[in-house]
């Protein structure tokens, strides 16, 4: 009976480490792939594909907003008027880069969205620069903070005397 409670002992300390959740490992494409999965979501309508893998207390800035955005809650309320609202053709991620140490990532890219459409407005093309900054957190990649803008806007000079 001791023999049979030891080898049960020695099996648990083997097989309990191998089935505790295991960090995912940093690559780069592991970090592409959440943001295409996310992109591909929010180009159907569905923000659900970004809001899943946000950090609670990401931080986010894009043109459209006069200051940044603090939390998934907040960001949320802006988000959310948009559901069903957006459809997107096809996004082009354009160079994406991933520089990562430890538990932080930083994605950069520039995206095409062709064919974008906000409710029933015409279709058109928009150019974006994007740089997200990941953070592992409990061992899964999420959104810590998420910066948006124009890719070459239309600058206006300064108003005249």
């Amino acid at each position: 009976m001791r023999i049979l409670f030891r080898l049960a002992v020695c099996a648990l300390v083997v097989v309990t480490p191998a089935c505790a959740r295991q960090p995912e490992r940093f690559t780069p494409d592991t970090i592409i792939g959440l943001e295409r999965a996310a992109l591909d979501r929010w180009g159907k309508g569905d923000p659900d594909g970004y809001f899943d893998i946000m950090a609670p207390d990401v931080t986010y800035f894009d043109p459209t907003t006069d200051a940044r955005a603090d939390g998934k809650e907040r960001l949320k309320a802006l988000i959310e008027p948009l559901r069903g609202k957006i459809s997107i053709e096809r996004a082009e991620l354009v160079n994406p880069t991933v520089v990562g140490q430890g538990d932080v990532a930083v994605l950069t890219f520039n995206l095409i969205s062709h064919g974008g459409r906000l409710g029933g407005g015409p279709k058109s093309d928009v150019r974006w620069n994007c740089t997200e900054v990941y953070r592992r957190i409990d061992g899964v990649w999420k959104i810590a903070h998420s910066h948006w803008s124009y890719t070459k806007p239309e600058l206006k000079g300064p108003a005249g005397p």
